[in-house]
């Protein structure tokens, strides 16, 4: 079965997107776009909680890794290479999970979503208003990486204290998240054609700055979108 494109930009009118590079504030922006304007927010990997029943490693191998790999030490030793393969394999096969979840809950709603929907695909199932590319530069994703509380990251953090040489494992992971927001990846983003916040500094407070920026982006008003 295959579903045009343009049908699912119709069921995904309602849906305001957001992608780019870690560090770059996303999962803030989205939170604080759900509260401020009544939309449903879909955070970071969201889709991940109602699609691991129904993947298959024959049919998701990449989404399936975690349940096919020897130990996490293979997960953070491979290469950086292997690691970026992963990733944007894996957000392929993420996609179709993703889409097809936006479509069941927005129906009435406007949702944020912080997506790993691949740019080519947001480029033919959504209009200009509807995506925001958030953008920080390498050095801080990977600096700033494990400076984050939330648990997936500090879990990482202490599997790699398990590793047989931690400090050539924290190296090569370290490597891993350098290769996955490269300056190629990052101008992908750049050049996308969508509209672009850059993150440039990690001290000053700028979260309510680019959350005006990014309502007006996406058309918000709170007497349109709250419940």
């Amino acid at each position: 079965m295959k579903i045009e494109n343009s049908i699912i930009k119709h069921y995904l009118k309602n849906v305001r997107f957001i992608t780019g590079t870690a560090y770059a504030g996303k999962s803030t922006m989205v939170a604080m776009l759900a509260e401020k304007y009544g939309l449903i927010p879909c955070g970071e990997n969201y889709h991940m909680q109602f699609c691991n029943d129904i993947i298959e490693p024959t049919l998701q191998p990449n989404m399936c890794y975690f349940q096919t790999m020897k130990d996490w030490s293979e997960f953070l030793n491979r290469t950086p290479e292997e690691y970026d393969r992963w990733i944007i394999e894996g957000a392929k096969e993420a996609s179709e999970f993703e889409i097809a979840e936006l479509i069941r809950i927005s129906h009435d709603r406007l949702v944020i979503v912080d997506t790993n929907i691949p740019l080519p695909l947001l480029q033919e199932i959504t209009e200009y208003h509807q995506v925001a590319v958030m953008l920080s530069p390498q050095s801080m994703s990977v600096e700033k990486f494990f400076d984050r509380k939330d648990p997936d990251k500090q879990f990482l953090f202490r599997e790699i204290q398990k590793c047989n040489d931690p400090k050539k494992t924290m190296e090569n992971f370290r490597a891993c998240i350098a290769k996955v927001n490269s300056k190629e990846h990052y101008d992908e983003y750049a050049k996308s054609g969508f509209f672009t916040v850059v993150r440039e500094d990690t001290e000053a407070d700028t979260k309510d700055a680019v959350l005006a920026l990014l309502a007006k982006h996406f058309g918000l008003s709170i007497e349109d979108t709250a419940q």
